[in-house]
């Protein structure tokens, strides 16, 4: 039997991705889907510091935690969604960005809005995931 797999892919003809994403990420059937409400940057702690790099930390060390907790991986990530209310530091984000994905990006989709949930929250990125 053939095995299925998440497949990532940009299209010829198509632009070049500006960022690390791709345009397309085709799910097999019968894959368990898996959503997850907006991560954002409070810690362990239950802080949420006011630096934007180190809300963007404490989001990726949160999205981790959900991924193991339901035995994902970066490899089951299909769709990535990130909303901001300041200017990204993309250096950064990025870095964080390729130690969870290395070069299998998900597609994604940014934003920058006004605000958030709270006033004090500056990114918040929402995860879909899925298991073949």
């Amino acid at each position: 039997m053939e095995q299925k797999k998440i497949i990532r892919k940009n299209p010829a003809g198509m632009p070049d991705p500006v960022g690390n994403y791709t345009h397309i990420t085709k799910i097999p059937r019968n894959a368990e889907l898996y959503v997850t409400s907006g991560q954002i940057g409070v810690g362990r702690n239950g802080n949420l510091p006011d630096d934007m790099n180190e809300q963007i930390k404490n989001t990726f060390d949160n999205i981790k935690t959900i991924l193991h907790a339901e035995e994902l991986t970066a490899e089951n990530i299909i769709k990535i969604n990130i909303w901001a209310t300041q200017k990204i530091d993309w250096d950064y984000l990025y870095a964080k960005w390729d130690e969870l994905f290395g070069g299998h990006y998900p597609a994604m989709t940014i934003g920058y809005i006004s605000e958030l949930g709270l006033p004090e929250i500056k990114i918040e990125i929402e995860l879909w995931a899925a298991k073949v």
